[in-house]
């Protein structure tokens, strides 16, 4: 009976592993960050609530895709995550799942989103985030990533889609508003991940990815990086201009924009690999915060305009 009892713990730990290997694989804080924008999208395009229907199925099609979409990169960077010391215990590189694994997997998910979004939810969003993953997953990984310095910077409009899923899924269609979160997230993009390329520079140059610190260096990649940060202090700035947004919205981009800012500023003139990595990990918190103040002020002022309509 022990040994019985010992096979069966065994053979449940592995199994646990397998699982843990497989989510490990769907990079689930880069997706879960996919799936709070796309959110984030969906609730900004109405005034009240958004169907729970949509919500759930459209949320979860979209976050599929995304997971599928990074499953497929790890794929395709198999060799390349084998050279770099952020990329080397990755389920792939480690053997811990091998390439046939990876690609039914990865192509299971994809299946099942685009018939979740077809069947539940809209043509139009199935098709976009198709598009999206097809964009990140091949586009960027397979050309993007080894053709220019810039490929982070052509490659972020599929990293900035899911706001606008999210709007589609609800609405049937993209409106300007949706395309103005596009652009914020496309215009965070670039500073978000060179501040990672900067103090990793040595590691993509010797796996010859042509990333910006690599071809042009730091100190141009630190320029860039302020610049970036102040079109996108200016972008930012644009759903109150808009009226997306009300003023609780704009204190806090302001708010947040000094932060940025501040990052910005200090890289460029006084360079350490720590405050590289300080500017990195605040740039993640800055686009949730972000569009997390977009949700309340959106709610707040649904609140405060009901309140007024009983009141009058």
């Amino acid at each position: 009976m022990k040994a019985q009892a010992s096979t069966a713990d065994r053979a449940m730990g592995h199994w646990s592993e397998q699982l843990n290997q497989y989510y490990r694989l769907t990079k689930p804080r880069v997706v879960a960050l996919i799936m709070f924008t796309a959110i984030v999208g969906m609730f900004l395009s109405v005034p009240g609530m958004v169907p729970l229907s949509v919500l759930i199925l459209g949320t979860l099609g979209i976050g599929l895709a995304a997971a599928s979409g990074a499953a497929i990169n790890h794929l395709l960077d198999i060799d390349l995550d084998a050279k770099m010391a952020r990329t080397q215990d990755r389920p792939l590189p480690t053997g811990d799942l091998n390439r046939t694994q990876a690609f039914i997997f990865a192509i299971g998910l994809a299946l099942i989103s685009m018939i979740i979004l077809v069947t539940w939810v809209n043509t139009l969003t199935a098709v976009l985030t198709f598009f999206s993953l097809v964009g990140y997953a091949v586009i960027y990984t397979v050309f993007l990533k080894h053709a220019t310095p810039q490929n982070i910077v052509i490659g972020g409009a599929s990293g900035a889609m899911p706001p606008v899923l999210g709007w589609a899924a609800v609405t049937g269609h993209v409106s300007s508003d949706a395309l103005l979160l596009f652009l914020i997230i496309f215009c965070w993009t670039p500073p978000h991940f060179w501040a990672l390329a900067l103090y990793r520079h040595k590691e993509y140059a010797n796996a010859g990815v042509p990333m910006l610190p690599v071809t042009h260096g730091a100190k141009f990649t630190r320029l860039h990086i302020l610049l970036y940060t102040f079109l996108l202090i200016a972008v930012s700035i644009m759903p109150f201009a808009t009226q997306l947004s009300g003023w609780m919205y704009l204190a806090g981009a302001l708010i947040l924009n000094a932060g940025f800012l501040y990052y910005a500023v200090r890289l460029y003139v006084d360079y350490s690999d720590a405050l590289s990595k300080k500017t990195f990990g605040y740039s993640i918190q800055y686009l949730a915060m972000l569009f997390a103040l977009m949700l309340i002020d959106h709610y707040s002022g649904h609140a405060v305009e009901q309140l007024r309509r009983i009141i009058l």
